[in-house]
């Protein structure tokens, strides 16, 4: 059977409810060592026979690439989350592996990564050199359906200065080949290092934009569209926003979270852009410092609120977040179901936290492993938000 995945192009454009998807990033384990295996294309075929062009083979091996349809609601994206996942998995584990839903693996010979071979891939190696050496990393991406570019790259303004939040809210790599960094997200942190990555610049139009972007490439910085790694950009393919800061979410229902809060966001700036408000000139440089700071802290210490760039709990941020874009949640209907799993997610913590449980009861990193094989399908974030009509 094929399945055919609609394009936003092919539906009207809706304001108040627009279509949203989910790219997630993962690593392929061996569940008897834990460590993460050059074996990800193996579980892609295997898994082509059931989620066709939706999986996809990554940069390096160690990993897999797996995509839902566009989806008009969140209970609707949160199925196709969960069965994605749940063919991946039964996927991997006909090879005897298991795939496992983290910014960066916790053992295995990882860096410098074994990288497939492609000519694209290749003219990249060229470019970029030793930057490819930490490139095994796993991230969310969340795409939201709006009408042109030019309003794509001014609600990006808009959500610049929510970045360092999202950062913290899904925190969810604490180890580096088998120790801890000290960080929420080193993921993030390494990620950084690119010459076209972190934060996109404020960009006054469309014309700035496409301008600035044809400069980085004349300059040697891109290898060609796809490798703008802004952490917001309009899709080179698809009339989609897409926010691609945070590390790949622990499990389908916070990942799910992610995503209606992005669209909650999009659809607020998009409110502003209209009002001919094209969003606040936060500088990069305190951009720069806020997300180091939500690198570090994750949901356990101190942001830098987005509003006043004073320090605050990173759970106050967390609720000022709630309060910005509660308008769009509630015109959805998904305000209560988003208010309750952001209160459990500040309750339990964030992924890293929960990695780091796993870690401290005795002590092993294989355990932590344990944890994330067992929370890539698992029950524990199950909570089917109500059909909206």
């Amino acid at each position: 059977m094929t399945v055919t995945v609609q394009s936003p192009e092919a539906v009207p454009f809706d304001a108040i409810c627009p279509l949203m998807g989910v790219e997630e990033e993962y690593f392929v384990v061996d569940p008897a060592t834990r460590a993460a295996m050059p074996r990800g294309a193996e579980v892609v075929r295997r898994a082509g026979n059931r989620l066709h062009d939706r999986v996809s083979l990554e940069f390096t091996m160690f990993q897999m690439e797996a995509k839902t349809p566009p989806c008009a609601g969140l209970p609707e994206l949160e199925r196709e989350l969960r069965r994605m996942r749940a063919e991946v998995a039964a996927a991997a584990r006909e090879e005897g592996l298991a795939p496992v839903a983290t910014g960066t693996a916790v053992l295995g010979d990882y860096v410098p990564p074994l990288i497939h071979e492609d000519p694209r891939y290749a003219v990249g190696i060229a470019n970029y050199r030793s930057l490819h050496d930490e490139a095994a990393i796993c991230a969310g991406h969340v795409h939201v359906h709006l009408p042109d570019r030019e309003r794509a790259v001014l609600v990006s303004n808009h959500l610049r200065p929510w970045l360092p939040v999202l950062i913290a809210l899904m925190s969810n790599s604490p180890f580096w080949q088998g120790h801890d960094t000290g960080y929420a997200s080193y993921r993030t942190l390494t990620w950084g290092k690119w010459p076209v990555a972190g934060p996109p610049p404020y960009f006054s139009s469309l014309a700035e934009y496409e301008e600035v972007v044809a400069a980085l490439g004349e300059s040697g910085a891109l290898v060609d569209p796809g490798t703008i790694f802004w952490d917001i950009r309009p899709s080179a393919h698809l009339p989609t926003l897409e926010v691609r800061v945070t590390d790949v979410a622990g499990t389908a229902g916070e990942s799910a979270l992610l995503a209606a809060i992005v669209r909650a966001l999009v659809v607020v700036s998009l409110e502003r852009v209209e009002r001919g408000d094209h969003g606040p000139r936060l500088s990069g440089e305190r951009l720069r410092v806020a997300y180091w700071r939500a690198c570090r802290d994750g949901l356990d210490g101190h942001g830098i609120d987005p509003l006043t760039g004073r320090l605050r709990p990173a759970a106050e941020l967390a609720g000022t977040l709630l309060a910005h874009i509660r308008p769009s949640l509630a015109r959805t209907g998904d305000l209560a179901v988003v208010t309750r799993r952001l209160e459990r997610l500040l309750a339990e913590g964030s992924g890293a936290a929960r990695q780091r449980a796993a870690f401290a009861a005795r002590g092993r990193a294989a355990d932590v492993v344990d944890h994330l094989v067992a929370s890539y399908i698992g029950s524990e974030d199950r909570e089917e938000p109500e059909e909206h009509a």
